[in-house]
């Protein structure tokens, strides 16, 4: 209610003549969409602070920490070894100068080219401070990595669906079970190895009364995929069809 009265004064001081250059620029190009990209400012202070405390870390802790760095949108991330999940973790969560106490979000990236495929990706949040880090370890198929579920009950739910989503083995965990998908699933959905199509289907069978799995098979006629676009498919956004033009036959000539 505010913005429109005060966009009511400036038009009306605008017609009256009263109004600065600067503000009849302003009020004349409101109208117009400003393309501009938006661009987030560089704060040096800020990135000397968050390198600092990367290095307090990384004295602290020199046994985990294999590499520290600060991202081009001024955020740290810290890169450790397995094992120290645990210590790293605490000592986020309980140091004076850190108090990491939320954590936020917890994922991984599959890289098959890699020796260690799996990233994991821990994003920590500071109410105290107001400030994130992202801490990142990795790990393979066979080599399980240990629980954050005694330093942060959040990472429960967020284990199973790594588990569940890229077959990561959490050790210690309270209850590692599959969260997205069925119990009976084969796989790990986001591997970058998993076909699109998966390994089985599942449907209704008349017969045995039941919803059964069985190995997906395609149909030859199954196997023309449209890659159009899905708003092509409604007729408001289909280009209308031309019309049929009936050309006129050659005329024959009268039989005699």
């Amino acid at each position: 209610m505010w913005a429109a009265a005060a966009r009511g004064l400036a038009r009306a001081a605008l017609r009256a003549g009263a109004a600065p250059a600067a503000a009849r620029a302003r009020l004349a190009g409101s109208s117009a969409v400003d393309t501009r990209p938006t661009v987030r400012p560089k704060n040096e202070v800020e990135q000397k602070q968050l390198c600092a405390f990367g290095e307090y870390v990384a004295e602290i802790l020199p046994k985990y920490i294999q590499q520290v760095q600060v991202t081009c949108f001024n955020e740290l991330e810290l890169l450790i070894h397995p094992d120290g999940i645990i210590p790293v973790l605490t000592f986020l969560r309980d140091h004076t100068n850190a108090q990491f106490k939320s954590l936020a979000d917890l994922t991984a990236v599959d890289v098959p080219s890699r020796q260690y495929r799996f990233e994991i990706v821990y994003n920590l949040l500071s109410l105290r401070f107001n400030s994130r880090i992202r801490v990142k370890t990795y790990t393979d198929e066979l080599t399980p990595v240990d629980s954050a579920v005694p330093v942060h009950k959040a990472a429960n739910w967020y284990e199973r669906e790594v588990w569940d989503m890229y077959g990561v083995f959490f050790a210690n965990h309270p209850d590692l079970r599959r969260i997205l998908t069925d119990y009976g699933f084969e796989g790990h959905p986001f591997r970058k190895d998993f076909p699109l199509s998966g390994y089985v289907e599942v449907r209704y069978d008349d017969e045995v009364k039941r919803v059964v799995a069985e190995p997906v098979e395609l149909a030859q006629e199954f196997r023309k995929f449209d890659l159009n676009s899905p708003w092509e498919a409604f007729p408001a956004y289909r280009p209308a069809p031309e019309p049929l033009k009936i050309e006129a036959g050659a005329k024959k000539e009268d039989a005699k």
